[in-house]
């Protein structure tokens, strides 16, 4: 009886090894898969060899100098970028402060049961068209509404809490604040999908258990579900910071372009994007040595943020993984 239905089972073609067609296609796959993985590789090291090529002599004539000093003249050839470096990540953790907190708390919205999900649905791709509209866009929208709207919040701040550095000058013009709103709502459609991604990841046996143990919604949320979904929501966070380090055409528009290290929200700046975006048109061939020098800075800075938001991800999982 047994050899019987084995023998059914094998005329029946239910287990039967692969044949040569199916090998074949298994090895093209692979070897596509694996193209595709080397080529990214290649890539991104082709892009680092052409602009560290095209960047040589810049280090060579200044060194570290270049990266720790804060002059920027065109006239004597003396090129630094510390305010720079200082613009871009000051506006970027402002931005990833505003976007990520807002962003984490939509995905929460839309993913917790305070509304039906025919209107969560419609709610996120709302959020999602935000990453249609053009940067340039977002900078005309910052220029004629932002900044008119920020200019009397600036000024009263300014003149009643002064003394305080982050208040310490007046918003006359593009300014670091309008370019990190700007930023923060450009990177809020990032976090908010990749949250709402993470935190459906969630198994719903969790939750039942949460709600289970006479936990209320809010303490479900923030001490099983984000905990839970914290590797997800970092991964959007880093993201959203990256993007943010490297947007260019909005913050040239709104952060003023001012070659000076300021901790006060409403002074103007520079950032490593803009710097790129502003003086490539009329650069010789000296300075585009140092924009090409400014490029790789920013590229290490994008490198670097990713590989800790990489390690910081998986800290937290291992930290959740062991408390399980």
């Amino acid at each position: 009886m047994t050899e019987h239905s084995f023998a059914a089972v094998t005329e029946g073609h239910i287990a039967q090894a692969p044949t040569r067609g199916e090998q074949g296609a298994d090895t093209l796959l692979r070897s596509i898969a694996w193209s595709c993985a080397l080529l990214v590789i290649v890539l991104v090291g082709y892009l680092v060899l052409e602009i560290g090529g095209a960047a040589l002599p810049a280090i060579e004539t200044y060194g570290l100098g270049f990266i720790t000093g804060t002059t920027w003249d065109t006239v004597d050839d003396v090129y630094s970028v510390l305010p720079e470096i200082w613009g871009t990540l000051y506006s970027s953790l402002l931005a990833l402060l505003l976007g990520g907190v807002f962003g984490i708390g939509i995905a929460i919205f839309l993913t917790q049961g305070f509304v039906h999900r025919r209107i969560a649905a419609t709610f996120r791709v709302v959020v999602e068209l935000l990453a249609a509209i053009p940067s340039v866009v977002f900078g005309l929208w910052g220029i004629y509404v932002l900044i008119p709207a920020l200019r009397p919040v600036a000024d009263w701040l300014h003149e009643n809490l002064g003394m305080v550095p982050i208040f310490a000058t007046s918003l006359n013009g593009p300014g670091l604040a309008p370019a990190a709103l700007v930023l923060a709502v450009m990177i809020l459609p990032t976090v908010a999908a990749i949250s709402v991604d993470a935190l459906r990841r969630v198994p719903f046996t969790i939750t039942e258990a949460a709600y289970g143990m006479g936990t209320t919604r809010a303490e479900a949320v923030f001490r099983v579900m984000l905990p839970t979904a914290s590797s997800g929501i970092l991964a959007a966070l880093v993201l959203g910071f990256g993007r943010a380090l490297g947007e260019t055409m909005a913050l040239a528009m709104l952060i003023g372009n001012s070659n000076q290290i300021n901790l006060s929200l409403f002074a103007p700046a520079n950032t490593l994007a803009s710097r790129l975006a502003s003086s490539f048109p009329e650069a010789d061939a000296i300075e585009v040595q140092a924009l090409m020098f400014a490029a790789l800075v920013l590229l290490a800075i994008t490198l670097l943020v990713n590989v800790i938001g990489l390690g910081v991800q998986q800290l937290a999982m291992r930290r959740f993984e062991a408390g399980r």
